[in-house]
């Protein structure tokens, strides 16, 4: 079997592991992605939401590496940036060879427009933002980025989870864990289980405070690293509950 079946066979495989039963359309499009761009979703260059594939920064790189780009230049728009209410815009040039023309395009990112796990972190999302859209144009890929999308890129509200007394009138836990299952497309049922076995407890609401506030800052941060093997995870708690006699 050639490099790019094998590629196409293990990614439908990881596919349907990572986020279960997956639409013959889902799949069908995963394999022209394949077999079109090598794009692989065990080295996370791609991730699906909302039953639809985006590509990762790390994918569009891994697009322009392979077909030889020479270079990518960014540089700070002043004058739109306004650092004091942490906006940021980015200008993003590409250049595919040094005989060709070259792409640009624009990134902007804000508090308002950005999930909350990446707070603070406005002006490296502007930049990345501005490049993924310049490599999208070079390149004539018609995914969307993940890192372009917005703080509530979907609707849908999880069930709600076991709560946990707010201290000082702050967000609760709960809150906060709701808000990464919404922001990364998790499965509530399946955060529990692993919120419970981290724990050490039956359910989440047993567990101590502590322990919980440890769970979702671990969370959030494997959501924010690696949504793809996070799913994973979650996916081995999708076990079916014992029929109590």
């Amino acid at each position: 079997m050639r490099k790019e079946g094998k590629l196409t066979t293990s990614n439908a495989r990881l596919g349907r592991y990572c986020w279960g039963k997956l639409p013959a359309n889902v799949i069908a499009h995963l394999a022209d992605l394949t077999e079109r761009h090598s794009l692989s979703i065990g080295a996370g260059h791609l991730r699906l939401l909302g039953g639809r594939w985006f590509i990762t920064n790390a994918g569009l790189l891994h697009i322009a590496q392979r077909r030889g780009c020479v270079g990518i230049k960014t540089m700070l728009q002043r004058g739109p940036s306004d650092p004091d209410r942490c906006r940021w815009v980015f200008k993003a040039i590409v250049c595919k060879a040094r005989s060709s023309k070259s792409f640009e395009s624009y990134g902007d990112a804000n508090p308002l427009n950005v999930s909350p796990a990446v707070r603070g972190a406005e002006m490296r999302v502007a930049e990345t933002r501005a490049v993924n859209r310049a490599l999208r144009k070079a390149y004539g890929i018609g995914l969307c980025s993940v890192e372009e999308l917005g703080s509530h890129p979907f609707s849908a509200e999880p069930p709600k989870i076991g709560s946990v007394a707010p201290p000082n009138g702050q967000p609760s836990l709960r809150d906060k864990l709701c808000l990464v299952i919404r922001n990364y497309e998790l499965d509530p049922t399946l955060v529990k289980r692993y919120a419970a076995d981290f724990c050490g407890t039956e359910t989440l609401r047993e567990a101590r405070r502590d322990l919980v506030e440890s769970f979702v800052s671990t969370i959030s941060q494997e959501a924010a690293n690696n949504r793809a093997a996070l799913v994973c995870k979650l996916n081995s708690y999708n076990q079916p509950e014992e029929v109590r006699s």
